[in-house]
């Protein structure tokens, strides 16, 4: 039986289940569970759970419905990255064919110089489909990506020159903001296969050789409650390790500690979340010996529950 990444599965000898966050090899994968620790399983131990939702499902749409003559769309094909709704250490990889042609795609992985076939079909306009899944943790061995495309439409139209494309990643390419993709009604990473037609803005190309004088910089409110949340310090979270995602939260943490104390602070409240509480525990291990701090307690429960700390200073 072969599994995908993203999966979620049960244990057939013990009461347990989680995702599959590595595919091993075609005997062994890794399954996370709710303690977010990757332990192998036998793929003969597994069993799918069905009905549990999952945004593993191929989307595609191979409609020969056209658009009209003056609503042809030329351009707009896309590979987008969208992260697994359930488990977020896995992107799911969806050909995006945002014009009016029809296409015929093939895309080929290659990792140390061996090639694998990964699919091959024709794609509707206006439409997409899923072809891959990775896991983040491991994208420092992903494969080479490489795409070529055939255009194909019933109207009138000259003929392209078929795409074309190929790609490797490196974290870089997922640092950045994600983008509202309609077409998917999920937010993620585009990466345009075919070449965007080139408009020269004439007031840019001015302004790149007449460059004003940079404004001064706004000096940013000092912030009286801080979130130490790593999905709100780092977008880039899903590729640290957990002793990094810590390092970067204890620094927030003690930048706004020296901050509040510089500015004469009477109090100020860390947002640290309930976890496993080892930021909170390192956190008040600080606190409770700093010279400066006079007392710490619970923030206000109606508002934050037991995940935040409010730190009174002297």
């Amino acid at each position: 039986m072969k599994y995908q990444l993203g999966e979620f599965v049960r244990f057939v000898d013990e009461k347990r289940e989680g995702y599959i966050t590595k595919i091993i090899n075609d005997q062994v994968v890794g399954v996370t569970g709710e303690d977010d620790f990757e332990i192998p399983v036998m793929i003969s131990n597994l069993t799918r759970v069905h009905g549990h939702e999952t945004n593993l499902e191929s989307t595609i749409s191979n409609t020969r419905i056209e658009n009209n003559e003056q609503d042809f769309v030329e351009k707009g094909i896309f590979l987008a990255a969208v992260t697994d709704k359930n488990k977020g250490s896995i992107v799911h990889f969806h050909l995006v064919n945002q014009t009016s042609y029809q296409i015929l795609v093939t895309f080929k992985t290659s990792a140390k110089q061996i090639f694998k076939g990964e699919f091959a079909d024709k794609l509707g306009a206006k439409s997409t489909v899923k072809m891959y899944s990775a896991s983040l943790a491991e994208l420092d061995i992903w494969p080479q990506f490489y795409f070529e495309a055939l255009f194909f439409t019933h109207q009138n139209r000259p003929q392209l020159k078929p795409i074309s494309f190929d790609i490797g990643f490196k974290a870089k390419d997922f640092a950045g903001s994600k983008s509202q993709i309609a077409i998917l009604n999920e937010n993620g990473w585009l990466f345009r296969m075919d070449q965007a037609e080139v408009l020269i803005d004439a007031q840019k190309l001015k302004e790149a050789f007449f460059k004003p004088k940079e404004e001064k910089k706004q000096v940013a409110k000092l912030a009286k409650e801080i979130d130490l949340h790593i999905e709100k310090l780092r977008e880039d979270y899903h590729f640290l390790k957990k002793q990094e995602m810590l390092a970067i939260q204890m620094a927030k943490f003690e930048e706004g500690l020296d901050a509040a104390i510089v500015h004469q602070f009477e109090k100020i409240v860390f947002i640290h979340g309930i976890g496993n509480k080892t930021l909170q525990h390192e956190i008040h291990k600080i606190v409770s010996k700093h010279p400066q701090v006079r007392t710490y307690m619970d923030a206000q429960k109606e508002k934050f529950g037991y995940g935040a700390t409010e730190v009174v200073l002297k």
